[in-house]
């Protein structure tokens, strides 16, 4: 039995929850008359465009045509028929005298009257409705691309203290190595004057024996 009512109870919260969603969602739609009075006819269709650009339009918000459903009707078409006035293939087509339209999806809505030489003397309306806000979320920057550390050879030197002595730039001599080539052998000429000298010198000591 306790089980049962505290079930009852669950669901009556449960549909409370939902009613008060339904209200605060319904709170905030508006109904627009089209025109300011609803008036839906060729007299009042030199006031529609200055009409619609002072409203703002949401999602959710309704347009009612009152006009007589005998005499004329509602036509949504797409821009085209709109500049053209052509009602042969209409989006949706309302002729029950008391039309109410809700605004389901953002953008330009366009409405003409059923009856040609009407929408040519301006029965006819644009309905710009905003964007949802709220189902754009924002998209985070793009992050900042890493600048790559500078190597040992772009960093410059620091400058030398005062008073110290310029650093020297002078190529160091290259260390002996054991593949160097040996001297040049000397040449015939300087053969000739050795010899020379030798027989000299031994001639000379021949002589003192």
């Amino acid at each position: 039995m306790k089980r049962s009512i505290h079930h009852n109870r669950t669901m009556l919260l449960i549909m409370g929850l939902l009613s008060l969603s339904m209200a605060i969602q319904n709170g905030h739609a508006h109904q627009f008359n089209v025109g300011g009075s609803g008036d839906w006819s060729i007299s009042s269709s030199s006031s529609f465009d200055q009409w619609a650009h002072k409203c703002r339009f949401q999602i959710g918000d309704t347009l009612w045509f009152n006009y007589q459903a005998n005499r004329d009707s509602v036509l949504q078409v797409t821009e085209t028929d709109y500049n053209t006035c052509n009602t042969s293939s209409p989006i949706a087509k309302y002729s029950d005298g008391h039309t109410m339209i809700k605004l389901n999806q953002s953008g330009p809505h366009y409405f003409i009257s059923g009856i040609v030489d009407h929408c040519k003397h301006n029965e006819k309306i644009v309905i710009i409705v905003l964007a949802d806000r709220t189902k754009h979320s924002s998209t985070p920057p793009p992050a900042p691309t890493p600048t790559p550390a500078p190597t040992s050879e772009e960093i410059p030197s620091p400058p030398p203290a005062p008073g110290a002595p310029a650093p020297s730039h002078q190529t160091p001599a290259p260390a002996p190595s054991d593949n160097m080539p040996p001297p040049p052998p000397p040449s015939s000429a300087s053969s000739i004057i050795v010899n020379f000298v030798g027989a000299f010198v031994g001639f000379s000591l021949f002589l003192n024996f």
